[in-house]
């Protein structure tokens, strides 16, 4: 089947669909006939996106996932505008870079709460409505979910987190008919490196990796609903992701060195 006829009059639901993945999933899901609900932090990102795909096929909300009021809300939202839901993809995220010694906890507290309680909310209350449609339930996870990676702990730990929750909930719905998947894009050009949080918890706003050698936000979305379409159990993105992925499974005290030399540059960690 082709995409195009898999996502059309379904109702889709993508958290932080205002910047880099989410937004462009948003794009071409309305493109493709499907009915979007999205939701986002930032009133006036929300309010472009609506300008823009100005349709009765985008429902908005401004939500902050790691609220689980403001979860519960949007998704019955949702659900009181489209009668229902087929597909959750949770993609509201948020990166670190501090090395522990120098991080608050409350650096790791807030990046959990996002990453993986965000996750946790949104699934359970959508959960009724995705039984009954036999729908499907995404996580938009990271390499960092197979590897942890130098100062950015915290992210690696809810990035295992949720891969977690995913597989066992996986086996928990299969008599229901609900397919769980997780894809885990790489390196990817995204507003989440530019957000992501100081040893302070404050938005770091810069970053020095070189975005002209990453994978677009377009073409990271259009392999993720690929991979829904086709109902993958994972999906892995870029040669750097899968080389890592392999690397760390197979000669995993070889990755430490490689992943070591990757992030730090005269003994300092490269943010």
């Amino acid at each position: 089947m082709h995409t195009l006829d898999f996502f059309r009059k379904k109702v889709v639901v993508v958290t932080g669909g205002t910047d880099g993945i989410g937004r462009a999933l948003v794009k071409i899901l309305l493109s493709q006939g499907a009915l979007v609900s999205t939701c986002g932090r930032n009133h006036d990102k929300l309010y472009q996106l609506q300008k823009e795909f100005s349709s009765s096929s985008l429902h908005t909300m401004v939500a902050d996932v790691s609220s689980e009021n403001h979860c519960k809300q949007f998704i019955e939202s949702t659900i009181n505008v489209f009668g229902g839901i087929d597909i959750l993809i949770n993609n509201a995220g948020i990166s670190m870079r501090a090395l522990l010694k120098d991080a608050t906890t409350e650096v790791i507290k807030k990046v959990m709460d996002i990453n993986l309680m965000g996750v946790v909310f949104c699934t359970r209350y959508a959960l009724a409505s995705l039984i009954k449609s036999k729908g499907t339930i995404v996580g938009v996870s990271s390499i960092a979910g197979y590897r942890g990676l130098p100062g950015r702990s915290g992210y690696s730990a809810s990035k295992f987190a949720l891969q977690g929750f995913l597989e066992s909930i996986r086996t928990e719905l299969i008599d229901d008919g609900v397919h769980v998947m997780w894809v885990c894009p790489g390196f990817t050009t995204s507003n989440i490196r530019h957000a992501a949080l100081d040893k302070n918890a404050e938005a770091h706003g810069e970053t020095s990796m070189d975005e002209d050698k990453m994978m677009s936000a377009d073409e990271c979305a259009k392999h993720i609903l690929n991979a829904i379409a086709k109902k993958k159990r994972t999906l892995v993105l870029t040669f750097t992701g899968k080389r890592t992925v392999f690397m760390n499974r197979f000669f995993p005290a070889w990755a430490d060195k490689l992943v070591y030399r990757f992030f730090f540059k005269g003994g300092k960690l490269i943010k």
